[in-house]
């Protein structure tokens, strides 16, 4: 076992899901943040294990070529971002042996390489942010979470974030501190203003405003209307209400105080309609590229029926229609479902139906009826598919399926037992929708 505060000189050779640095010492594996592998480092033992332990860098004796000095002043305190100290090179390299890694040791795989596809740019992509806010010394700010805590740390200018984000951040910041908003507290469940939630749409330009509040109302709501009105784009400014406890950071009720309640933006040559809970993808350009490729691996023909799960406001079902006989989506949150069904109206689309609910009970309620899917599109959260969506998939037998996964740790668990029912793979593509973050995305093609 290693010793607590010693210093040891080892080598990083490998990455953690994370994006940390791995290294071994007397057969410790000991797990490194902002290391680059490749790099010779004093570290400082901060935890021990008896098989693993946690090191912080000390002394670099041999650079990396592909480190690079950070262009985020705060990014080894802020949690939103992990490889700044890296040149996107290495970044890419590292996400995609994650996936194909990930593959091969859980899905049970023999792939030698993983193509990914790399964005155009690592700045201003990001189309959502969700600031928490806090005090100190009475004065109200916002910026992101500590990794690992809700301390907030605050942030001038977030560069994965478009400037307007960040302005909108800063006037409502300008107006809390002068009429004395109160900022929700975690630990006593008082005061009102809990996140400052913004989302803009990356063609539209529009600029939803989403004040998560611990209430129904805020103070003095028409000077700060009067100020986000100076920010171009500003189109809609809505109260997302959450009276309770928990790190959840929406509610249920939301209330319009300017605008419609949603913006709308375009995506795949379609244009959606986006409120508070719609789930659509952060990075624009990589979303539209991520869906190119499942609606190419899909094979879809004008005589298929297509059902898409998890399919939030649409985008995916919607951007399928075009080449489908028919597709059905399925949904579990209800506002998101009309959203759809409004975007398949206003896009003109009339061979698509969705219907709300969880998704593997949807599937098995839709397999009751006789709905056979010839192609069955996947796109569930992070934990993945649940037993009730792998038994539905397995019972109707689709000729392909399409997964696109954000965890490729429940991707490949999904892999394995959708082969254990008869599907193999034979397509992956791994694409990178989050520059500077850890999390990457994935699409798989499965066949019977």
């Amino acid at each position: 076992m290693l010793e607590k505060n010693k210093i040891y000189e080892t080598q990083v050779t490998d990455y953690t899901a994370e994006g940390q640095g791995v290294a071994h010492i007397e057969g410790c594996a000991v797990f490194i943040p902002n290391a680059v592998a490749g790099e010779t480092v004093r570290v400082r033992i901060e935890k021990a294990q008896k098989t693993w332990a946690a090191g912080k860098i000390v002394e670099i004796l041999e650079r990396s070529p592909h480190r690079m000095t950070r262009k985020c002043p705060v990014a080894k305190l802020c949690g939103g971002c992990d490889f700044w100290h890296m040149d996107y090179e290495e970044e890419l390299r590292l996400k995609a042996e994650r996936v194909r890694s990930s593959l091969n040791r859980i899905g049970g795989e023999s792939l030698e390489t993983m193509p990914i596809l790399g964005a155009p740019t690592c700045e201003d992509y990001r189309n959502k942010a969700q600031y928490p806010v806090a005090a100190k010394k009475g004065r109200a700010y916002a910026g992101f979470f500590k990794a690992g805590t809700h301390e907030v740390v605050e942030n001038e200018r977030c560069l994965i974030l478009p400037p307007e984000t960040d302005r909108v951040k800063d006037v409502v910041m300008d107006y809390v501190n002068q009429f004395r908003v109160s900022v929700y507290d975690e630990t006593t469940g008082k005061g009102l203003l809990r996140h400052i939630y913004v989302r803009r749409g990356a063609v539209s330009g529009q600029i939803l405003v989403c004040l998560v509040v611990n209430g129904d109302r805020i103070p003095k709501a028409q000077a700060l209307i009067a100020r986000l009105k100076n920010i171009p784009g500003f189109t809609t400014l809505v109260l997302g209400v959450n009276t309770k406890k928990g790190n959840a950071i929406l509610g249920d009720q939301f209330i319009t105080l300017y605008g419609e309640g949603y913006i709308e933006d375009t995506l795949c040559g379609l244009n959606f309609r986006l409120s508070p809970r719609s789930f659509y993808q952060v990075n624009h350009h990589q979303a539209q590229r991520l869906y190119e490729a499942a609606i190419t691996q899909a094979e879809i023909t004008k005589d298929d029926l297509v059902l898409d799960l998890y399919c939030g406001v649409g985008t995916i079902t919607l951007a399928m229609a075009s080449a489908a006989g028919r597709v059905i989506g399925v949904e579990v949150i209800p506002q998101a479902v009309e959203d759809a069904k409004d975007n398949a109206r206003r896009n003109g689309i009339q061979n698509a139906e969705f219907f709300c609910g969880d998704a593997g009970k949807a599937a098995l309620e839709l397999e009751n009826q006789g709905i056979r899917p010839d192609v069955i599109v996947v796109d569930p959260p992070r934990k993945g598919l649940n037993s009730d969506t792998i038994e539905a998939l397995d019972r109707m037998a689709p000729r392909r399926i399409v997964y696109v996964s954000c965890d490729p740790a429940t991707l490949s668990r999904d892999v394995a037992l959708l082969k254990e029912r008869g599907f193999a793979l034979k397509n992956a593509q791994a694409a990178d929708l989050f520059p500077r973050c850890a999390h990457v995305e994935t699409v798989v093609t499965l066949i019977r």
